[in-house]
């Protein structure tokens, strides 16, 4: 991991990583941006303006993982919105993503995609929301904002946890495991509310 997170692949490796845990939610998309984010704070590229060799740039890293964030969303948007009826009939068998069909449909047609931002930090969420809104032939319009605010907030979360971590803890394994409980700690607390319904910023709507 040191010699990876110290070499210009990490890029690739976390925009890879990111792009295809839609489909594989048990990839270690997180533990690599905060794992970087935290090698980042090791160097001086915050306080001079100048990022040292071998330090992740923290602008780059979250760029590509929000961008893959959002390109995983569209692919799988996609292939679930040529799904047809065979997954139409999947979704129906399936309470809870029934359940998620109707609340995503509902918080999009009102111009209120708090839940697709907050399933972003969800487990699964993410896998869910997106083929979910393709199945149910959602606009484009609609869910390509919500899936780039979502992406741009987790990125942004994940990176602040790694670095300031790393600038407080230092850069060490610590740091990285405090910061990864964090990100878990918030992904336990978006799934709660995700189960408990529409996120409050919806209801309010």
């Amino acid at each position: 991991m040191g010699s990876l997170v110290s070499s210009p692949w990490i890029y690739a490796a976390v925009a890879l990583s990111v792009l295809l845990d839609v489909f594989l939610p048990m990839l270690p998309s997180g533990v690599l941006v905060i794992t970087a984010a935290t090698a980042a704070a090791a160097g001086s590229g915050a306080a001079t303006g100048q990022v040292p060799d071998g330090v992740p740039d923290l602008l780059v890293l979250m760029l590509c993982a929000t961008t893959a964030s959002v390109l995983g969303d569209l692919v799988a948007y996609r292939l679930a919105w040529r799904g047809g009826a065979r997954l139409d009939r999947a979704i129906s068998r399936s309470r809870r993503l029934t359940t998620a069909q109707a609340r995503l449909g509902a918080a999009l047609a009102r111009g209120g995609g708090a839940l697709v931002v907050l399933a972003r930090f969800a487990p699964a969420g993410r896998s869910v929301v997106s083929f979910v809104a393709g199945a149910a032939h959602r606009r484009v319009r609609e869910f390509l904002p919500w899936s780039a605010l979502a992406g741009l907030s987790w990125a942004g979360y994940s990176v602040a946890l790694g670095y300031f971590g790393g600038q407080w803890l230092g850069a060490t394994w610590l740091a990285t495991g405090v910061s990864l409980v964090a990100l878990f700690g918030a992904g336990a607390g978006a799934a709660f509310l995700v189960r408990r319904g529409q996120p409050p910023a919806a209801k309010a709507s």
